[in-house]
C-alpha cells in the first residue's frame, strides 16, 4: 500500500498473465462517493485513505470492434464485464437484444439445446441475467428460443458474439455523469471512443466526436468543450457544462483525456510530471499508457509469447479436445460468487492454475444458490500439488450484509430496479437484430473483479510459439473454429456448394450490418439527418437485413447437421439446402422488390444530400474513412442484387450437381430467376449510375458527368503522346465521350481531368509498329482533335480499339450525341505542371479506398470494363485460406472475401475490420512450380512482379471455385484470362 499504483498493477498483470492490459485498470471509490481509477504515479495510500478500500478490476476502455481483441483471455473479461452490466441494468437495452446476450451466455455454460433435456424454460432457472423484476417467464423463453439457434457455437465463439452484440447496442461501455448546462437543463454527459456525447432522460441529443473538439479544460465546476470553427453550427466555439464539484468536473476530464489519447492519438509522448513548479499552471494529468494503435501493434508483434489460456466448460459440454476449447467450471455450491480458472501454458504443458471468484452481484448473473459445486480456490503445479491462491479476492454476498461490511462492499443501489430497463422503441426503431435507440440506465459504476491485495506474480517467462496451421480440419470447414470428434466432413459436390451458400451469406450479413448498423450509427447523432434516412433508406433495407439475420441461422444448422456437429432432427433432411433456399425465396420476394423499387431513387438522394448539405458530407466523408466500410458507400447499396444473382449460381450448379427430381432446388431457380428478370434492367442502370457517382467524385474538373443516359464502358491506363514525350494517362470511356486525366500529387486519390473526346465522328487507327518507336501504340481522331496513345501489351490495345469502336457505333445508332456533355471548369494542356493545386477547386473532398479499380488500374498499367465488373459482381465468393508468403515458413489461416476485384483478409468472418487486402487486377493466378517447393495440395499461386501469394484450399471443389472467381479479376498479357477480349462480349444475367 505504502508503494505507487503501478507497482500493485504491475502485479495484477503479471499474476493474470494478461497481454493486453491496457484495456483494464483498477477502479475505487472515494471518500466522496465518486468512482476514480488508480493512479499509476501516485502512491496508493493517498489515493485509497486506507488499506481495506477495495479495488475494482474492469474494463476502461470500451473497444468499438472486439475484433482487435488478440487474447482470448482479453475477450473472456470484456464478456464478463458485459454479462455484469446486463445484470446490474447498467446496459439498457430492448428486451429481445437482452434475450440474445442471455442466450450467449447459456450457450457458453450449458452447451448446446436439447429438446428433450430442455422442453420448457425451467432449466433457466439457475441464471440470472437482468435485474430480478425484469427476468421474466417471457423473458425466460425468449432467452430459450434464442439458445437453440446457438447449436454447435464453442465457448469462445460465444463470448465473441456476446461481444460483437453488446457492441452495437448505442451506449454500450457508456457510463453517464450528471451535469447541467448553461442554463441550468439537468442532463447527463459520458465519453466514448467517438467522443463526448450528451443525453437527456436516457436519450442521446449530442456528440462532440473527437475530430471536431478542439480543446477540452475544466475551471472549478465548469466543463468546457473548444470546437473548430464552423463546427455544429453553434453561435459560439466553447461549449459548457457545469458540475456538482469540482473533484466530479476534474474527474471527468481526466475520463476525457485518457479517452482521446487512447482512441484518437497514434502515439502519446510520455513527459514526466514536474514537481517542483513554484506556480502552478493547471493540471499535468497526461494519460501515460499505450493507444490502441500502439496495443494492436505490440500485441500483434509478440502474439508468439501470449499464453495458453484454457478455460472450464460445463461437462455437458462434449470436451475430447481441452486444449483447445478447455473447460470452465460449473459455479459456486454457495451462489455468491464464480469460480473461474484459467490455466496458462508456455510450452504446452501445465504451469499453474489461477482462481478468481467474482463478486455478486455479478456472480448472480451465471448460477443461483443452488448452482452446481466450484473447484476450490487453489494453484495447482504439474504435479498435482496444490497450494494457496496468489491473489485474493472479494465477494459481495447480498444475502450476507456482516460479510459484506467486513469487506467493505456495499450493495449496488435498488433504485435501480425501479427505472425502465426495456423501454418500448420508437417508431421508426426495427426490432432485433439491428440494435438501434438503445437507452442505458444512469447508475454506480462496477466491475466483475474487485481486488484487495497484491498478488504473487508469475515469474516463468511465456515462450509459446505461434501455431502454425498447414493442414484444415473437421472444424475448419464450416466455420475455422475447433471444435470436437473425429474428422467426418462430407466431401461430396453438393455439401461444398451449400457451403459456399453459407460463406457468402455470412459475408451478405456483414455487408448488410455495415448499412444497417455502422451507418445508422455514425447518421444518428444529427436527429434530422437520421430521420431523413429512416424514411429513404432504413425502412426498405432493415426487413431484408433481419430475414437474413435469421436465414443465416437456417443455414448454419443445416451445416452443423451434415457435418455431424449435432444430430439432424429429421433423417436425410440435413443433407439438402434446396428447401432452406426454396422457403427463402418465397419469403424475400416482396422486401426486395420494395427494395428495388428505391433504389435509384436512393441512390440519387444520398448524392444530391452530399453535394448540398455540409453536415451530411461530413458524415459520409468520416463513415467512408472508417476501416469498417471497405468499399466506397455507394457500393453497399447494390449488395442485395448481387446477392441474388449469386443465389441464381449456386442454384444453377446444385440443379447441375443433383437430382432435382427430388428436390425443391429446380422450383427455387425457376422463382429466383423470374424475380431477377422483373429488376436486372433497372438494377443494371443503376450500377451504371452508382459507377459514374463514384468517377464524379474522383475526377477534378469535370462537371455534369452523372446522367441517366450516359453509360461506363472501360476505364485504364494508357501513355499519351505529348511535347514531353510520353506520359502516362487515366483514360475513361463513356457511351458518348472520352475523357483522359492524370493523378493529383496530393494525396487525395483524385484524377485532374486534362481533355474529352466526343464519340461522335470519332475514327480509331493502328499505326505501323514497324515505323513506331512504341509498341502497341494507335491514333485517336475526334473532330479536329489527334491523339496518339500506346497500351501495355497488344491484349490491352485490342480491347480499347475494339470498344471505342462498338461505342462510336451505338453512338450513330441511338444519337446518343445530343447528349450535354460534361463542361470542364478549366482547360489544361498536356503540357502544363499536371502537380499543381488543381485539387484545390475541390474543398475537402471525400476520400476513397486506393484499392478502387481506377487507383489500381493506374498502378498495374491496366483497364477494366463495365462487362468485366458484371462477371465480377457475380463471382464473389468467401471462405477460409491458408496463406504464404514466399519467404515464410508457416501456413496462416484467414477469412478472405473476394469481391470487387480484390481480396479483404480478415481473421475471422465474425471480424469487422479487415487486416489487409490485395487488388487482384494484373495479378497472374496459375499452380505452384516444381521451384515453388509447395508439396501441399490444392494451392494457387497469386504473383504480379516480385509479389508472390500462396493460397490453400481446403477441397478439390473450393479451389476449382477460387481458381474460377480470382481468374475473373485477373488478367496479364503473358497469360490466357478466364473471359477474353472476344468472351467478355458475352452478357451474362
Amino acid at each position: 500500500v505504502k508503494g505507487v499504483g503501478s507497482l500493485l498493477w504491475d502485479a495484477v498483470v503479471n499474476h493474470l498473465q494478461l497481454l493486453e492490459a491496457d484495456y483494464f485498470d483498477l477502479e475505487y471509490t472515494n471518500h466522496n462517493g465518486d468512482e476514480c481509477w488508480l493512479d499509476k504515479d501516485k502512491a496508493i495510500v493517498k489515493q485509497l485513505g486506507s488499506a481495506d478500500t477495495p479495488l475494482r478490476f474492469c474494463v476502461k476502455f470500451y473497444t468499438p470492434d472486439p475484433g482487435l481483441l488478440e487474447d482470448e483471455l482479453t475477450r473472456y473479461l470484456f464478456a464478463l464485464q458485459v454479462r455484469k452490466d446486463l445484470l446490474r441494468g447498467e446496459l439498457r437495452c430492448s428486451e429481445n437484444t437482452a434475450a440474445l446476450l442471455a442466450s450467449y451466455v447459456v450457450q457458453g455454460e450449458i452447451g448446446d439445446f436439447d429438446l428433450e433435456e430442455y422442453p420448457d424454460p425451467t432449466y433457466l432457472a439457475v441464471f440470472k441475467f437482468v435485474p430480478e423484476h425484469l427476468q421474466t417467464h417471457e423473458f425466460m423463453a425468449k432467452v430459450m428460443d434464442y439458445h437453440r439457434q446457438h447449436i454447435g457455437e464453442s465457448p469462445s465463439e460465444c463470448d465473441l458474439n456476446l461481444l460483437d452484440t453488446a457492441r452495437k447496442v448505442e451506449l454500450y461501455g457508456v457510463k453517464m455523469q450528471s451535469a447541467k448546462d448553461h442554463e441550468g437543463v439537468s442532463l447527463n454527459l459520458a465519453v466514448a471512443h467517438l467522443g463526448v456525447l450528451v443525453f437527456q432522460h436516457f436519450t442521446k441529443i449530442n456528440t462532440f466526436s473527437w475530430a471536431k473538439v478542439r480543446k477540452l479544460s475544466f475551471k472549478r465546476k465548469k466543463f468546457l468543450i473548444k470546437l473548430h470553427a464552423d463546427t455544429y453550427g453553434y453561435y459560439k466555439d466553447t461549449v459548457e457544462f457545469f458540475f456538482d464539484t469540482r473533484d466530479r468536473c476534474k474527474l471527468f476530464w481526466k475520463r476525457c483525456i485518457e479517452h482521446h489519447a487512447f482512441f484518437r492519438c497514434q502515439v502519446v509522448a510520455k513527459v514526466p510530471r514536474n514537481k517542483t513548479r513554484m506556480v502552478s499552471r493547471g493540471s499535468s494529468f497526461r494519460y501515460c499508457g499505450r493507444t490502441q494503435k500502439q496495443l494492436v501493434e505490440y500485441v500483434r508483434e509478440n502474439i508468439g509469447k501470449r499464453p495458453h489460456f484454457e478455460r472450464w466448460v460445463n461437462s455437458k459440454r462434449d470436451v475430447d479436445s481441452q486444449s483447445v476449447s478447455g473447460r470452465r467450471s460449473s459455479g459456486s455450491s454457495s451462489g455468491s460468487s464464480l469460480s473461474v480458472a484459467g490455466r496458462r501454458t508456455s510450452n504446452g504443458s501445465e504451469t499453474n492454475q489461477f482462481m478468481i471468484d467474482l463478486p455478486s452481484p455479478a456472480a448472480a448473473l451465471f448460477y443461483s444458490e443452488n448452482s452446481c459445486e466450484s473447484p476450490p480456490a487453489t494453484k495447482k503445479d504439474s504435479e498435482g500439488n496444490t497450494s494457496g491462491a496468489g491473489v485474493t479476492f472479494s465477494t459481495f454476498r447480498p444475502d450476507d450484509p456482516e460479510e459484506n461490511a467486513k469487506q467493505g462492499l456495499e450493495e449496488y443501489p435498488q433504485q435501480q430496479q425501479q427505472q425502465q430497463y426495456f423501454p418500448d422503441p420508437p417508431s421508426d426503431t426495427i426490432q432485433h437484430p439491428v440494435i438501434q435507440n438503445e437507452y442505458p440506465p444512469a447508475g454506480v459504476r462496477d466491475s466483475p473483479l474487485k481486488v484487495l491485495g497484491g498478488g504473487e506474480s508469475s515469474t516463468e517467462s511465456s515462450t509459446l510459439v505461434a501455431k502454425t496451421n498447414d493442414s484444415f480440419s473437421r472444424e475448419d470447414s464450416l466455420d475455422g473454429t475447433t471444435g470436437q470428434g473425429g474428422d467426418h466432413r462430407p466431401t461430396d459436390t453438393a455439401y461444398y456448394i451449400a457451403k459456399e451458400l453459407l460463406m457468402t451469406e455470412r459475408t451478405y450479413k456483414k455487408d448488410l450490418e455495415v448499412l444497417c448498423v455502422w451507418f445508422r450509427n455514425a447518421v444518428s447523432c444529427e436527429p434530422t439527418i437520421h430521420t431523413a434516412m429512416h424514411e429513404l433508406l432504413f425502412q426498405h433495407l432493415d426487413p431484408i437485413y433481419n430475414f437474413h439475420y435469421g436465414f443465416l441461422k437456417e443455414v448454419e444448422q443445416r451445416l452443423a447437421a451434415w457435418e455431424g456437429k449435432v444430430p439432424a432432427q429429421t433423417n436425410g433432411e440435413c443433407q439438402k439446402i434446396g428447401d432452406l433456399m426454396l422457403k427463402a425465396i418465397n419469403n424475400l420476394q416482396e422486401i426486395y422488390q420494395t427494395y428495388f423499387q428505391h433504389l435509384e431513387e436512393i441512390l440519387t438522394e444520398i448524392d444530391t444530400k452530399v453535394k448540398r448539405q455540409r453536415p451530411f458530407e461530413e458524415i459520409c466523408r468520416g463513415f467512408e474513412s472508417q476501416k469498417v466500410c471497405y468499399l466506397p458507400l455507394n457500393t453497399f447499396f447494390l449488395r442485395p442484387g448481387q446477392r441474388l444473382l449469386h443465389f441464381k449460381l449456386i442454384l444453377e450448379r446444385k440443379c447441375s450437381n443433383w437430382d432435382v427430381s427430388t428436390q425443391p432446388c429446380a422450383s427455387a431457380l425457376c422463382q429466383v430467376t423470374e424475380i431477377i428478370q422483373g429488376f436486372i434492367d433497372g438494377f443494371r442502370k443503376v450500377e451504371n449510375l452508382e459507377k459514374l457517382m463514384e468517377l464524379q467524385r474522383d475526377l477534378l474538373g469535370l462537371e455534369n458527368l452523372v446522367h441517366l443516359d450516359r453509360e461506363f464502358v472501360r476505364e485504364g491506363c494508357l501513355q499519351k503522346f505529348s511535347r514531353k514525350g510520353y506520359q502516362q494517362r487515366m483514360f475513361f470511356l463513356f457511351s458518348d465521350m472520352l475523357v483522359y486525366t492524370s493523378r493529383t500529387s496530393a494525396s487525395l486519390l483524385l484524377f485532374k481531368v486534362h481533355g474529352q473526346l466526343p464519340l461522335r465522328g470519332m475514327t480509331v487507327e493502328e499505326t505501323d509498329q514497324s515505323k513506331s518507336s512504341v509498341q502497341n501504340s494507335f491514333a485517336i481522331y475526334a473532330g479536329n482533335k489527334y491523339i496518339l496513345v500506346a497500351a501495355s501489351s497488344p491484349e490491352e490495345k485490342d480491347k480499347w480499339i475494339e470498344d471505342i469502336n462498338e461505342a462510336v457505333q451505338r453512338v450513330k445508332q441511338l444519337g446518343l450525341d445530343k447528349l450535354l456533355y460534361p463542361s470542364l471548369k478549366s482547360s489544361a494542356s498536356d503540357g502544363e505542371n499536371v502537380d499543381g493545386d488543381g485539387d484545390k477547386e475541390r474543398e475537402k473532398p471525400i476520400q476513397h479506398r486506393a484499392n478502387t479499380t481506377m487507383h489500381v488500374c493506374w498502378h498495374r498499367n491496366t483497364s477494366v470494363s463495365m462487362r468485366d465488373h458484371d462477371k465480377a459482381l457475380k463471382n464473389q465468393l468467401s471462405g477460409y485460406l491458408l496463406r504464404k508468403f514466399k519467404t515464410s515458413n508457416g501456413w496462416q489461416k484467414l477469412w478472405v472475401v473476394f469481391t470487387n476485384f480484390c481480396l479483404f483478409f480478415y481473421k475471422t468472418y465474425q471480424d469487422d475490420l479487415p487486416l489487409a487486402s490485395l487488388p487482384l487486377l494484373g495479378y497472374a493466378v496459375s499452380v505452384p512450380e516444381d521451384e515453388d517447393g509447395i508439396h501441399k495440395d490444392h494451392v494457387f499461386k497469386l504473383q504480379f512482379k516480385n509479389h508472390v501469394y500462396f493460397f490453400r484450399a481446403e477441397s478439390e471443389f473450393t479451389f476449382a471455385r477460387w481458381m474460377e472467381v480470382i481468374n475473373s479479376a485477373t488478367h496479364n498479357a503473358r497469360r490466357t484470362r478466364l473471359f477474353s477480349r472476344l468472351d467478355s462480349k458475352v452478357e451474362t444475367s
